[in-house]
């Protein structure tokens, strides 16, 4: 092995292992790597200064604080309580009501989020004191807060989506759209699962009246959630039939999300912490991103994706194989560190790769984003459950129990992921008759 290729990612992986920030890892790692084609200092600051910059003037960034900012927004103005409200009411009758219409919730409020963990927030505070009113056992109730948060990691306006279009230079529309039939498909698949479990288990899901806890439907929360569906429909509709760019449909979101907000009658106080949560949502993926794009510099200097690629088919696992190979990297990754991170590591290697052996971009895509998604939900670090844990208004829930009532929900995922692959129609169809 060439230490002078491979210095850099050894030491990035050292510092990742060590528990250094993925962004100062990412950064120090650039730095020294290239100091190693180099051999001067001076060289490696002017060239990290040019990539930063470069970094700083996309103008695809934008769409990331602006679908944030749009979905805090609607988290604090108490869209969630009202989608959970009428999506309940609509499911009379149904087993394991309760989850279901968390499911069902989360996958509209997904529509207008971009990220989970404003979901992760909103239906811990909404869905499970409800649930546990009821009765639903406490792993059933918190497992399907966690799996169905994720659905935001799939169906548009996703930030990973957005993120992994910058970093292969893809369309932001044609992943949105490519993500929207088997976003439905996981949420069905995760709304079944929770009706057979209610019936299999009726001690888990015990038999909802209408009576106790549960208040009528309002007025109120019925023109909320309508509200959401407007704005869906305007934001993500106006991108896919060419209105609007991706970058426009955020800022029109974020415009109808603070009149949604004022009509909903957020204060100013809620409107400040709305802002300072997407900051802090924001902040660490754009520096993040910013310190990849220095990463990524080093990676196609040292031509590592070709060595993969050499490896991979010295190995002879063909296609198929290859897929396999990167998915089980993806999966492990997502037990260890964020989403994000695993994206801005595994992607400017993984993709060159994929190019090569001609697999579909949008196929690629939602398979690294549905195993990643997965990842986030596993032992022994899944940050997914830490957010959800961190969440849940009961502190005395034990993450064992979140780590158990989630495992159906990543099992799912990597079936859907699987599928993708069988059936890659499932996500090419809607771009293909949009684009």
């Amino acid at each position: 092995m060439d230490f002078q290729m491979w210095g850099g990612l050894i030491v990035l992986a050292v510092l990742v292992v060590l528990g250094v920030p993925v962004v100062f890892a990412f950064a120090a790692s650039a730095a020294l790597g290239l100091y190693f084609v180099f051999g001067s200092i001076d060289m490696v600051v002017s060239l990290l200064q040019q990539t930063a910059l470069s970094g700083i003037k996309e103008y695809n960034f934008v769409v990331i604080p602006l679908f944030t900012a749009m979905g805090m927004l609607i988290a604090h103005c108490g869209a969630a309580s009202d989608l959970f409200s009428v999506v309940n009411r609509l499911l009379k009758g149904v087993p394991g009501r309760l989850a279901v219409a968390t499911v069902g919730g989360n996958a509209v409020f997904a529509a207008v989020t971009g990220v989970g963990v404003a979901a992760a927030a909103a239906f811990s505070h909404v869905a499970y004191p409800v649930m546990r009113d009821h009765n639903y056992s406490r792993s059933y109730a918190v497992g399907c807060i966690a799996g169905s948060s994720v659905l935001g990691l799939l169906i548009p306006p996703s930030v990973f989506m957005i993120v992994w279009a910058i970093l292969t230079e893809q369309s932001v529309g044609t992943l949105f759209a490519a993500g929207v039939i088997p976003g439905l498909i996981l949420a069905l698949l995760y709304a079944v699962y929770c009706i057979a479990y209610a019936k299999a288990v009726p001690k888990a899901a015990p038999e909802q009246t209408d009576q106790g806890t549960i208040t009528p439907v309002t007025t109120g929360q019925i023109l909320g959630a309508i509200g959401v569906g407007i704005l869906i429909v305007v934001t993500l509709g106006g991108i896919w039939f060419g209105y609007v760019t991706p970058t426009e449909g955020s800022a029109v979101g974020l415009v109808g999300a603070a009149i949604l907000a004022a009509a909903k009658g957020l204060k100013a106080k809620g409107l400040f912490q709305a802002c300072v949560e997407a900051g802090r949502t924001v902040t660490p993926i754009m520096l993040l991103l910013l310190s990849a794009v220095m990463y990524t510099k080093l990676i196609a200097l040292n031509g590592v994706p070709q060595q993969v690629q050499d490896i991979l088919e010295s190995m002879g696992l063909g296609v198929a194989g290859t897929m396999l190979f990167m998915a089980i990297v993806w999966f492990l990754l997502g037990a260890l560190i964020d989403s994000i991170s695993i994206m801005l590591l595994t992607v400017p290697v993984f993709w060159p790769i994929a190019q090569a052996l001609g697999i579909d971009p949008i196929i690629f895509a939602l398979i690294g984003i549905l195993v990643i998604e997965a990842g986030v939900l596993t032992p022994p670090f899944g940050i997914g459950v830490f957010v959800v844990k961190a969440a849940i208004p009961d502190k005395n829930i034990y993450i064992s129990e979140i780590f158990k009532g989630a495992a159906p929900y990543w099992l799912l995922i990597l079936f859907v992921a699987w599928l993708l692959y069988m059936v890659p129609g499932l996500a090419t169809w809607l771009p293909n008759k949009l684009f």
